[in-house]
Parts: C-alpha cells; structure tokens; sequence
C-alpha cells in the first residue's frame, strides 16, 4: 500500500469520544510524517483538535436544524482525502464518505450500511474487551499502521489557545483564586452514558476538601448549575458551571492539580493534558474503566464495593451499586494526590 498524502478522521459524537480519537493523529505523522490529517467533528467539539501540532486542519460537519445534510458535506470532502477512518460510525457520515469520492473508507464491518466502506474492522466494541482508544488506534491498520499503545505512551496534544489561558487565568483573578494554593475541579455531571456517583456523596468530598487550604472549582454545563450550586459548602467553593466555553475549559483544566469526576467528557480532557484524575465508574462492560476510563498512569478509579454478577445498567440502578463508594476512600486519594497529611 502506498502511503496516503491525505487521511480524515471522523468522529462526530461527544466531548470524550472525541478525546480517545485525539491519538490517531500523532501516530499517522509518525508512520508517515508527510501525510496531512485533518479532523471531522461537530462544532461543539471542534476546540479539542484545534492548536494541535499534529492535526493539519478541522473541518466541522454541516449541520441544519439538527439534521446532517448530504450535498453540503460533500461539497466540503469531494476530492481531498486518499483515505478516511469512520471512528465513529453512522450511516449518514459512511455515505457522505462514498459519495466523497475518498478512495479508502475504514469502518466497522457489522453495521448494515458496512458496504459502504471498502475497509471493514470486525470488533464489537460493546463487549468492553479493550480500552475505547486503544480500539480507535486498531482502526489504522486499515491504512497499513500496526502501532501499540498505552496510558504511558499517548500524545493527545490538546491545548487552549493563549487568548483563552489569558482569559480564563483574568477571570479566576477576578474571582480571587490564589495560584499559589493547589486547585482541584470537581465536576459533578455526566451526558449519562454512565451511572454516577451520588451528589450526596460528592458532597461529602467537597465538604472534607474545603476545610483543606486549597481552591475547590465545581465545574459543568450551563444545565447543570442547579447541581452544581448544591455542592457550594463555603466561600472556598465556587460554581463555575456554564460560565466557559469548551476552549476555555481546557484552559482552566491546564490550571488544576486534580480533576475529581464522573465517566464524561472533562475527565478525558485532565488525563490528556497530564493531570492527576479521580474517578467514578460502573462495573458493567458498556460503561466500565476497562472501556472508558481516563487513559492515563494518573488516575485513581473507584469502583463499587460490591459483588455481583451479570452487571448491567438497570441492575446497577436497581441495586444503587455507586451508593457502595465509601466518600472517605475518595477524600484520602484526593488529600494524597495533592500532598495533604491524612
């Protein structure tokens, strides 16, 4: 196989998605060091890929009224890639890709729409057998890339713009944060393709941690301000929820020592920018650490203390199996990672 001059990476889902994708691109520059990769992704995630060293361009899929239209995103793909790699598939975006004219379409082979790709991958990621990314990176052998990875060895290369450290490093001045003191996020809310942890138990770290000399920042959608409000326990926490832009998250997240976190999106986004993280998870494969976990050696992962068998959602809910989290195991690993005497 010839070496492509041209690959796209598609993957138009969510904020962490688009995180364990991120790899893809230091990896192809590496095999092949004159190739121009660009991104496709939906505007709201397009920052993640933006100011990266190794990503040539991102173009944002044309979207109207909630809705991916054919023509226009043809239009904007006809004739300018060799190759493209669906890491997300979906039956609109694999047509857009045929009818692109892209030589090389890599794609799952079990979807209904798979002839649509000329390069089939057969795994089901459902069965959680591998890590989300490290999925995503076998896609590349489709064009001839064998590669290993792990926690130690992934270039994610996220990074803020400066108006936006600027920006965001004003605003916490404004707000009297002392860069002095370590600075953790909490951030409380998920998409809910997990189940998470109790905001009850949230609290109860919140409430040992602010006792601590330390900056607590509660972080999250503008949607979830009103959760976010109910972990404010003193003048030492602060509720940040929709005050910024995806942008000038990842600038505020290059400023904290710890990101404490459901399974979502901002917890992918500490792990890739180095941070220590702590996190929440299942036990059921879908939504386990095994499959989505921050892809890093910095992380503490807690799970339920709790045995069973079968796990699955509904009996994860059932069962209230993330109530079995002991808050104090949390409050030790966080007063540990940022150098408090236990």
């Amino acid at each position: 196989m010839n070496s492509p001059k041209s690959i796209l990476i598609v993957r138009t889902d969510r904020i962490g998605d688009v995180v364990l994708s991120l790899p893809l691109a230091a990896i192809i520059k590496k095999h092949f060091p004159g190739c121009r990769v660009t991104f496709l992704l939906r505007g709201y995630t397009a920052p993640l890929a933006l100011n990266n060293r190794n990503i040539d361009e991102v173009i944002t899929l044309a979207e109207e009224e909630g809705k991916i239209p054919l023509g226009k995103n043809i239009q904007i793909l006809m004739d300018k890639f060799d190759a493209a790699i669906a890491a997300y598939p979906a039956f609109r975006i694999a047509m857009i890709l045929f009818l692109s004219g892209i030589k090389i379409r890599a794609g799952s082979g079990y979807r209904w729409y798979s002839f649509l790709f000329n390069k089939k991958v057969y795994e089901h990621r459902k069965y959680g057998e591998r890590h989300e990314l490290e999925y995503n990176v076998r896609l590349l052998a489709t064009v001839g890339i064998i590669e290993e990875v792990n926690e130690s060895n992934a270039v994610f290369g996220i990074s803020p713009s400066d108006q936006e450290r600027v920006k965001v490093s004003n605003d916490l001045s404004g707000l009297g944060i002392d860069f002095s003191k370590k600075i953790v996020i909490i951030h409380p809310g998920s998409g809910g393709s997990a189940v998470d942890l109790p905001v009850e138990t949230m609290k109860a770290v919140v409430q040992a941690l602010s006792k601590e000399a330390i900056e607590i920042l509660i972080t999250g959608s503008g949607s979830e301000s009103e959760l976010c409000e109910t972990l404010i326990v003193n003048e030492r926490t602060k509720n940040l929820a929709g005050r910024y832009s995806l942008g000038e998250l990842i600038a505020l997240i290059e400023r904290c020592d710890l990101m404490i976190a459901n399974s979502t999106g901002p917890i992918h986004i500490a792990a890739a920018l180095g941070k220590d993280v702590i996190g929440f998870y299942p036990k059921f494969k879908a939504a386990s650490p095994d499959r989505w976990g921050p892809y890093t050696i910095k992380k503490r992962i807690f799970l339920p203390e709790i045995e069973c068998g079968d796990c699955s959602r509904k009996q994860c809910e059932k069962l209230k199996c993330m109530e079995k989290i002991n808050p104090e195991n949390i409050i030790t690993a966080a007063k540990g990672i940022i150098g408090i005497p236990v």
